[in-house]
Order: C-alpha cells, then structure tokens, then sequence
C-alpha cells in the first residue's frame, strides 16, 4: 500500500495531499535501479576475488599438485646429475687412465644444448620457468647419459683388447743394457754435441759397439726403413694403440718397411750414420703423435731399483751423442 504525502498550505493552513507526477515516479524509480545495479556490481566483483568459481578452484589445484610435481621432479634430476658427475669423474681419473685412454673433454660430454631461443618460448607458452629448467637440465643429462654411455662401450672394447695392448706398447729395452752402462743421453734439454747449443733431446742416446743387436720394444708394423736426414739409417715402428717407436742411426737395417715385427726382434744394427758424433742408437718414443720420455717404457725389462739408477743417469747425462 502506498504512503499518502501531506503538506501545510501556509496561507489555508490546512492540510493538503501531495500528489506525484510521473516525473517522480520515474527519477525514484532510476534511482533505487541505479543503486541496485551498483551494488551488484560491488557485490559480484568481491564474490569473484573471494570466492572462485568451480572452473577456476579446479585449475587452481591442478596448478599447485604440477608445480608439486615439477618440484619433485627437478630434485631428482639434480640427484641424477650428481651420480653422474661421480660416474664422469671415475671415467676420466680411474677406468680411463688404467686403459691409457683420453679423457673426454668437458665439451664434448655437455655437448651443444643452450638452445636459449627454445627455453625462452617455453616459458612463454607455460609461464612456468621451473619448466624450462626442467628441460633444459633434461637436455644436459640426455646428452651426458649418451656419452657416458658410449664412454664405457670404448672401456669394455679396451679391457678386451688389453692382453693385445700390453704387447704392442713399447715395454723393454732397445738395446741389452742389463747393467745400465750403455746410457749416453736422456731425454729433456741436452747441449747439441755439433752446434753446442741447448737443445730438446727428444729420445735417450744409447753407446754401443757398431753392430749391436737392437730390439723392437714391442709388436708392431715397421712404417719405415731407411735413410732419414739427420737420423741416418733409421727403422719407424707403429704399434698401434697411439704408440710408435723410432731408432736411429744404424749400422744396417734387418727389416723393410710392411714388416710385422714383435717385441725382441731384431730389426737393425747400432751403427753412425746421419748426424752422430759416435757410435751408439738413438730411441725414440711417441705418443698420439708427440714424444714422450723412453724411460717410463722399460717396465718389463728394469726393476724398481734398476729404474730409479736409470732416471739418477738420465738426469746426469748434459751432452746427447747426435
């Protein structure tokens, strides 16, 4: 029921209904319509930041359990890379060095993985950076798993080969020398005996009778036999396995060059030739194409004691005999 409106005429003084024109009726009614439209806009906006909708609490939750997830995830693969950094380290400082292998480098067992374009996009597209972590460590690991991999392939076919192995590589001495009397020069800076200058003597210089046997070190393939300036007559033998072994300056050569030859042959005679200031073999010893000193290849042939005599002699030699 509607509220009737009064007012006091001031010249009757009397009471007289108020009557509402359309006017007011419409200005009360856009009022009370503003105001409620207000206060549902207030009303749907604090419902909507309080209180999400089912569609939104779901993903919400979905968010939280794959960010647990990835969470979870991350700590292991930081756990993989720990066992396989050990697993790297005892690749390159034990099974590798027993075998005489290479360590791998660095670079190769990361290999290329900074795809820094590629990472970016994904934590565009997910918005999720621990994402792109994730990946990129995944990356890493694939790459380090496969090397490694291929790593202990190469160890299994090196202790397979390592009966072979020890037969090949330089072991004894060029030359009998049981008494250690024929050392003339080691290896290291020595004082050129022609041009008396300090020189890199890169093998030890043996004296001997012209005519002395002299052995191969070890089994192998003669890659060369003949005059070789500087060295005179000189015998090169490969023995695989990144090792090869030179003698120079011979009397006279006992095997050609395609020959195979195993350790204890005799494949030439001491002599003088090529630039020698005396009759004894110069011996050289290389590795992965460098020379490397001659001493450390006596194994079969010295004793602990016999060794530590020969590196005192070594050590004392100052002139070398070519």
């Amino acid at each position: 029921m509607n509220k009737r409106h009064y007012r006091i005429n001031p010249e009757t003084l009397q009471l007289e209904r108020i009557e509402h024109g359309f006017r007011y009726w419409l200005r009360r009614s856009g009022g009370y319509i503003i105001g409620g439209i207000c206060l549902g806009i207030i009303f749907f906006y604090v419902f909507l930041y309080f209180f999400p909708s089912p569609r939104e609490a779901s993903l919400m939750q979905y968010n939280r359990n794959l960010s647990a997830q990835l969470d979870v995830m991350n700590r292991q693969v930081d756990q993989m890379q720990i066992v396989l950094a050990d697993l790297s380290q005892r690749d390159d400082n034990l099974y590798r060095a027993m075998l005489g292998a290479e360590p791998i480098p660095l670079s190769a067992r990361m290999g290329e993985t900074q795809q820094i374009a590629y990472y970016d996009s994904i934590a565009r597209m997910t918005n999720l950076q621990l994402a792109a972590d994730i990946q990129r460590k995944v990356d890493v690991l694939e790459k380090e798993l496969y090397v490694q991999a291929r790593s202990y392939d190469e160890i299994l076919e090196l202790a397979k080969n390592q009966e072979v192995r020890m037969e090949n590589i330089p072991a004894i001495q060029p030359v009998l020398n049981k008494d250690l009397k024929r050392m003339a020069s080691g290896y290291g800076w020595r004082v050129d005996p022609v041009y008396h200058i300090r020189r890199f003597h890169e093998g030890m210089d043996f004296s001997a009778p012209v005519g002395t046997d002299i052995f191969a070190t070890g089994n192998g393939t003669v890659t060369f036999a003949g005059w070789k300036q500087g060295y005179g007559q000189t015998v090169e033998i490969d023995h695989g396995f990144g090792y090869a072994t030179r003698y120079a300056h011979c009397h006279k050569l006992l095997v050609r060059t395609g020959r195979k030859v195993k350790r204890g042959d005799v494949i030439a005679l001491v002599g003088n030739t090529g630039k020698s200031t005396g009759p004894h073999l110069h011996y050289e010893v290389h590795y992965q194409g460098k020379p490397i000193d001659p001493r450390n290849y006596y194994f079969y042939d010295l004793s602990p004691e016999d060794y530590d005599k020969m590196v005192q002699l070594a050590g004392n030699m100052g002139n070398m005999m070519d």
